[in-house]
């Protein structure tokens, strides 16, 4: 068995902070949410500079938050604040006066660098210049843009073939931008375009494609205010989309009921103190979840045929009250097959997989039976699985039978995690494009793009360390921190001839590189954008189709910056030179020129400068939110689908493992050390346990453990995790990520997405042993 070892990770317990727990919340938000906003802000942006930036971000007319993809309400934008506590300290990330100069990299090498903790490193402030690490060299180095251009260019073309090149990008990159990125990488001659996508909802993408013809949700943020009920599956709103709060405060208002699907009692799924309304400034929770179905891990798709089975069993008593028959009639097929498949149903033996007594299982069945404008909201709980795919499927299924879809409060909600993430595939960025959307690129601009796909993320990290690729760059994002098998991905990383990185600020994936390795600092979304003297706008995709517009109000920290879309065409004019047959220099200085393109090559964005520019954006085109469906193996029609249930056998020892954000971070960016819905503070590196599983493995609470994975007879550890015991169903525990994406195996994926199971990890757990040297 080979053995890898953990990176990064404390390996003294003197490296470790005063930990100290507290009884975890059971409601979200209110005074203590606004007290931590303002202290991120005013720290690291100052009073004026910081004010500024809250008051216009996600405005009409002003930026759109970098964080999460949580829609903005189309007309009843609050006057005071349209932010929530993470995006506020999302903002005080980028909007921060401090800065690293050519100084800075002098100063610190690499190696040291890299000894400091995520959250250390993220606060050093913003990167002010291109920096250049030569092989062999120990520190970062002040380069030109010319000459990270050239060397760059040097790289990509003296490879063997362009597939020896794989080009990631990060969700906060602009349509605009991630348009000319994927037309400079495929007239280059590569598909091999990894995405953050791959790691979240690719599950949905590839589910929601072939079930209804399209890989988004479908219902709008006014939807949620004419709901009968809200089911929201593996997503914890209050921390990772806590805008969202307020539309289920405004659906439970209007009489909606909230079912809620989770490992874990999060706390901004039972109740919410809103602080822009008085009852929340005094301490008044509206509560949240009306049935709170406490599942195993990937207990969900047990827990959605259970109810399935008691509502057909409902059906059957009253045919027709339950089911929508017409929709059912004239919109699906396979429906004969699924009532056999329900039938077969044992809804003890479902409950007991689910982790769920039956008698809440029929209340939320209760809630269901009558009514048929139901949403369902999922995000990574349910598509970092196995079986991921199917689970949104079945999901889908109880959707039909209630003929919940294609009408004003129904319908499906993935929720997506991070700004414009939805944008990026829009425009293109996939491994694995159409033959229709080539065939567009190349009826209107004369080149043959490539047509075998390229590679996925999970694909890139295996063809890195299998020597196939030799060149990474990435445009955004924290590419090692935010992969599974973090080891393994270093190995691959530090093969590469040349790594580079487009970014704001430093993180560890600057640290672990190639034999060379370039920064090219880039504008956020809070910065102006400035082209030819004049004041630019670009656009995003929110998670319910939204296209509107985002202009930065703040003076970058240095007049050295790029913004993404001039990298991008800077860099293909070096690297294809004479041989490209797109006007590069009209792009670079014009963002109406990309988006004029992109309405004569992508679908849907007729008009797209005029209706951008319109307060609140334009809705892309969604046939099955009006009830329309068009798929390749359905022809008009929606399929029910037979699925497995998983089979989870745990051997002795073995726990199932799921990772999860702290209330203090957003994705692998680390904003604190806090995680005070769930009591923790001052530390992160924990492990949630049942109490009774600590008491029988002769664990005591606080006691340090290392963490262990041996899928694919590899040894996988986590070292120095303190024991805390918390409500989570017995065997299943609970860790932060990035700190546990070691143990997450490269080959253990969903099926059909290939997306990494960060959510179901097998370990085992042992009490701390120091390393010997």
């Amino acid at each position: 068995m080979s053995k890898i070892k953990d990176l990064p990770s404390a390996e003294n317990p003197e490296e470790l902070t005063d930990l100290k727990v507290t009884d975890p919340k059971t409601w979200a938000a209110g005074i203590p949410a606004v007290v931590a906003a303002m202290d991120d802000v005013l720290k690291e942006a100052g009073p004026v500079r910081g004010m500024e930036a809250l008051y216009h971000m996600n405005k009409k007319g002003g930026f759109d938050c970098s964080s999460c993809a949580w829609p903005d309400p189309d007309d009843d934008r609050s006057p005071i604040a349209e932010y929530c506590e993470n995006g506020a300290k999302a903002l005080a990330e980028e909007a921060t006066t401090k800065k690293l100069t050519g100084e800075f990299f002098a100063q610190n090498t690499v190696a040291d660098l890299a000894k400091l903790n995520d959250y250390e490193i993220g606060k050093k402030g913003r990167i002010a210049e291109p920096v250049y690490l030569p092989k062999g060299g120990t520190h970062y180095q002040p380069i030109s843009w010319d000459d990270a251009f050239k060397k760059i260019a040097q790289h990509l073309n003296g490879l063997d073939s362009p597939n020896e090149a794989a080009f990631y990008t990060s969700g906060r990159t602009s349509n605009e931008a991630s348009f000319t990125y994927q037309l400079f990488v495929r007239e280059f001659g590569t598909n091999n375009m990894p995405d953050c996508s791959n790691m979240c909802h690719e599950s949905t993408s590839v589910a929601l494609a072939e079930m209804i013809g399209i890989g988004k949700g479908t219902v709008t943020l006014n939807d949620f205010y004419e709901t009968d009920v809200i089911i929201i599956m593996g997503q914890n709103p209050g921390t990772n989309h806590p805008r969202m709060l307020t539309a289920l405060e405004k659906a439970k208002d209007n009489g909606s009921k909230i079912i809620a699907i989770n490992p874990l009692m999060e706390a901004g799924l039972m109740g919410f103190r809103n602080p822009q309304q008085v009852k929340g400034v005094l301490g008044i929770t509206t509560q949240l979840a009306d049935v709170y179905l406490q599942i195993k891990i990937n207990g969900d798709m047990a827990a959605l045929m259970a109810i399935e089975k008691l509502l057909y069993d409902e059906e059957v008593k009253a045919p027709g009250t339950v089911f929508d028959q017409e929709f059912i009639k004239y919109n699906t097929i396979g429906y004969t097959d699924l009532l056999h498949h329900v039938q077969q149903h044992d809804v003890k033996a479902l409950a007991l997989a689910a982790g769920v007594p039956i008698r809440q299982l029929r209340e939320a069945a209760d809630l269901l039976k009558n009514k048929k404008r139901i949403i369902i909201c999922w995000a990574m709980g349910i598509t970092q699985h196995q079986n991921g795919v199917a689970t949104i499927k079945e999901i889908l299924n109880l959707t039909l039978l209630k003929g919940a879809i294609g009408k004003p409060g129904a319908g499906l909600c993935p929720v997506r995690g991070h700004s414009n993430v939805q944008g990026n595939r829009t425009m293109m960025i996939w491994d694995k494009p159409k033959p229709e959307q080539l065939d567009a690129l190349k009826k209107f601009y004369g080149f043959e793009p490539p047509r075998e796909h390229g590679y996925d993320v999970v694909e890139s990290i295996t063809a890195m360390n299998e020597g196939k690729l030799k060149v990474f760059f990435a445009m955004g994002g924290n590419f090692l921190s935010a992969t599974p098998d973090t080891t393994y991905t270093a190995e691959g990383m530090r093969k590469m001839k040349l790594t580079v990185n487009v970014s704001t600020k430093l993180n560890r994936g600057h640290l672990v590189h190639g034999e060379e390795s370039l920064i090219l600092p880039t504008l956020a979304r809070s910065d102006k954008d400035i082209v030819g003297g004049e004041e630019q706008f670009i656009s995003c995709e929110n998670s319910m189709g939204v296209m509107q517009m985002s202009k930065g109000i703040l003076d970058p920290v240095s007049d050295r910056l790029l913004n993404e879309n001039t990298i991008v065409c800077r860099l293909a004019k070096a690297t294809l030179g004479e041989r490209s047959v797109i006007d590069w220099d009209k792009f670079e200085k014009s963002y109406d020129a990309i988006r004029d393109d992109i309405e004569k090559v992508i679908p849907g964005f007729d008009d797209y400068n005029k209706r951008v520019r319109k307060p609140g954006g334009f809705y892309l085109p969604n046939a099955p939110r009006i009830g329309k469906f068009k798929t390749e193996k359905y022809g008009d029609k929606v399929a029910f689908t037979i699925n497995q249930l998983p089979n989870h056998q745990l051997a002795d020892g073995e726990y199932m493992m799921t990772t999860i954000r702290s209330h203090d971070q957003f994705n692998t960016t680390i904003y604190g050390m806090e995680d005070r819905y769930r009591g923790i503070h001052n530390e992160r590196r924990v492990i949630f346990m049942n109490r009774k599983d600590i008491r029988e493995a002769g664990f005591k609470e606080g006691e340090l453990v290392d963490l262990y994975n041996t899928h694919g007879d590899k040894e996988r550890v986590a070292r120095l995790f303190i024991v805390v015991p918390y409500n989570i169903p017995e065997k299943n525990t609970a860790t932060y990520y990035p700190e546990t994406n070691v143990l997450v195996p490269i080959d253990s994926v969903a099926k059909q997405s290939n997306t990494p199971t960060s959510k179901l990890v097998f370990i085992k757990i042992k009490k701390h042993q120091p390393k010997v040297n």
